[in-house]
């Protein structure tokens, strides 16, 4: 009797134990998840594609590309940062609360984000790097700020940019204007409060603190977003071997104590420099490529540390990495986007369009490159579902990037323009918005510019060079009736139809 109670006692014991270890492996086998969002990277330098730039060294970025998925129809939902950035974490259309379609559309306390979803299923959670909705900048007490919208840990700026090698707080007290413009220089916002950084240069910054974050990472699943500025303007602004490497000549950092006025700015004004360098002028047309080629060389050196380090940790056995450009390349920075039209700023495909790869080994095919066309609100859903997180909001936009509806509807608002796009046509009423600065010599102007709607088989002319409205009139009455029917049930009304 003695011998079968102590028996029961074993098998019982051992019963809970083998429950609980089940239910631990079932906890850590929850992939974690990498997030790399790039600043205003041209379509055509992203080496994954078949037919990209072959100047741009871009090896690392090739790696994403074998050992995943690439989509070569990839579309972000507005052609600037702000808005872009907030689709990408929402899974939505912006212009859904923000209906002026505006350059800042925020982030609304019911509109709920991908690391909140994350953070509720038991994830630890980071971004490091740019954070940029587009309102409440520089302010840690708002919902803007990732710490209030799920993120548990935050290193970066709040901002549309910030200088690459100005990172410390004896810059910024020495500084007028530290936030005079849309970019700023000085410390990093750090959690509640500030790291400063007397060296150092801005992009290797944020690849060696993600580099400690997952270095320290255990049994509990991760979500990094590793936001970087590059290759965003100052486009100048890269290491010497770099520069060196593309024959591009060194221009003085800014430096408060200069007493050059810049462009009728206060003498030692950080706006003035920024100004000063961020459109095409100071920098010619024919120049600029150079810069932005170092740049980018640069961003995938980064890149490919990071790589590393997952591999060394075996992270990379159970994470999915997701790459993706904010918005299209710039026509003010030597961004090259061929073979698409135009560029960041506008609706056009160059815009618009973006380069985009997921990978998850053994989960998600490699080498693989799909030609449906997707969306950046995609990853949302896509993540949550290999989370295994169950999601009941019916106003979603994306859709799961591993089945790709090729007939889905596509709608885009920025300022007054708009397009829409359905099946292998597109629709679209748009003109050029760079402020009429001279673009760099990558550029690719519309066929028009003006406001007429416009009708393109973006299938068969991705760089809608075809106008077709005349043609198949009766398409374009669809698309438009179809835009605006979606308008008026998700949006209702909305300035500048």
């Amino acid at each position: 009797m003695k011998n079968l109670l102590i028996l029961l006692l074993f098998i019982f014991f051992f019963s809970c134990h083998s429950d609980k270890t089940k239910d631990k492996t079932k906890e850590t086998t929850k992939p974690n998840v990498l997030l790399i969002v790039v600043d205003d990277l041209g379509y055509a330098d992203f080496s994954p594609f078949e037919n990209h730039d072959k100047a741009a060294a871009t090896p690392n970025l090739s790696r994403i590309g074998k050992s995943g998925t690439v989509f070569t129809q990839a579309y972000v939902t507005a052609p600037v940062c702000s808005p872009s950035r907030a689709g990408i974490i929402t899974g939505k259309n912006q212009f859904r609360w923000d209906k002026p379609a505006s350059w800042g559309p925020g982030l609304p306390e019911d509109i709920k984000t991908l690391p909140e979803y994350l953070k509720e299923a038991g994830y630890t959670t980071a971004r490091i790097g740019k954070n940029d909705l587009g309102r409440n900048f520089h302010k840690n007490d708002v919902r803007e700020y990732p710490l209030k919208h799920g993120y548990d840990e935050f290193l970066g700026f709040s901002a549309h940019a910030h200088d690459f090698w100005l990172n410390s707080k004896s810059i910024k007290d020495r500084t007028p204007d530290p936030y005079g413009t849309s970019a700023l220089l000085g410390p990093l916002m750090h959690n509640d409060g500030e790291k400063s950084y007397e060296e150092g240069y801005l992009t290797d910054i944020f690849t060696d603190e993600s580099i400690a974050y997952l270095k320290k990472k255990k049994d509990q699943p991760f979500f990094l977003t590793l936001s970087y500025n590059a290759v965003h303007h100052l486009i100048h602004e890269v290491p010497k071997k770099y520069l060196d490497k593309y024959g591009a000549k060194e221009i003085a950092n800014y430096d408060p104590d200069s007493l050059m006025a810049f462009n009728k700015h206060p003498a030692g004004s950080y706006s003035a420099y920024y100004d000063r360098y961020s459109r095409v002028g100071d920098i010619k047309a024919d120049e600029l490529r150079k810069y932005y080629l170092a740049n980018l060389n640069c961003l995938d050196d980064n890149i490919g540390r990071v790589l590393d380090v997952l591999k060394e940790t075996k992270l990379d056995e159970n994470t999915i990495i997701v790459f993706i450009s904010d918005n299209g390349g710039s026509p003010l920075t030597g961004a090259n986007n061929a073979p698409l039209t135009g560029g960041k700023y506008a609706l056009w495909e160059g815009g618009i369009r973006v380069p985009m790869a997921i990978s998850w080994k053994g989960k998600i095919t490699r080498n693989k490159t799909v030609n449906d066309y997707v969306s950046a609100t995609d990853i949302m859903p896509t993540i949550l579902e290999a989370a295994e997180i169950k999601v009941d909001d019916k106003d979603l936009d994306g859709i799961s990037l591993l089945n790709p509806d090729p007939n889905r509807l596509l709608v885009w608002k920025w300022q007054k323009t708009w397009a829409v796009r359905k099946g292998d046509w597109k629709l679209i009423k748009a003109n050029e918005n760079h402020w009429k600065s001279e673009p760099s010599a990558q550029y690719i102007a519309p066929i028009e510019d003006n406001m007429n709607v416009k009708l393109f088989n973006v299938e068969d002319d991705p760089g809608e060079r075809v106008d077709l409205i005349e043609k198949y009139p009766e398409e374009a009455e669809q698309l438009e009736q179809a835009y605006k029917d979606w308008i008026a049930k998700n949006v209702g009304k909305l300035k500048e139809m």
